[in-house]
């Protein structure tokens, strides 16, 4: 079993920073198998951050140079750092399998951005 929670979501200005944590527990995940994903309304639950096989991250183009993925290997969480929010980042932020072999979902985390 694998459990996947999501925390650190909010509401901010645009430009502003968020950092999201993803906690991962269970011993059969790994955490470069991790990725980020979110649902912008009336949009499909897309995956926006992963780590490549080669261990460096890879980003949808619209969120690439603003948001940084990374591994907290003693908090085994998979963070994403967000910076230079816009408006259209506003969505339900989630983790899970990069792989397209999901875990359960998590509840996700909101991220609001007000222009």
């Amino acid at each position: 079993q694998v459990q996947l929670v999501e925390s650190g979501g909010g509401s901010v200005q645009a430009g502003g920073s968020l950092t999201l944590s993803c906690a991962v527990s269970g011993s059969s995940s790994t955490l470069n198998g991790i990725g980020w994903y979110r649902q912008i309304p009336g949009n499909s639950r897309n995956l926006i951050a992963r780590f490549s096989i080669l261990g460096s991250p890879i980003y949808e183009e619209s969120v690439r140079d603003r948001f940084a993925i990374a591994i907290d290997s003693e908090k085994n969480t998979v963070n994403l750092q967000m910076d230079k929010l816009r408006p259209e980042d506003t969505a339900v932020y989630y983790c899970n399998s990069d792989s397209g072999r999901l875990y359960s979902w998590g509840q996700g985390t909101q991220v609001t951005v007000s222009s």
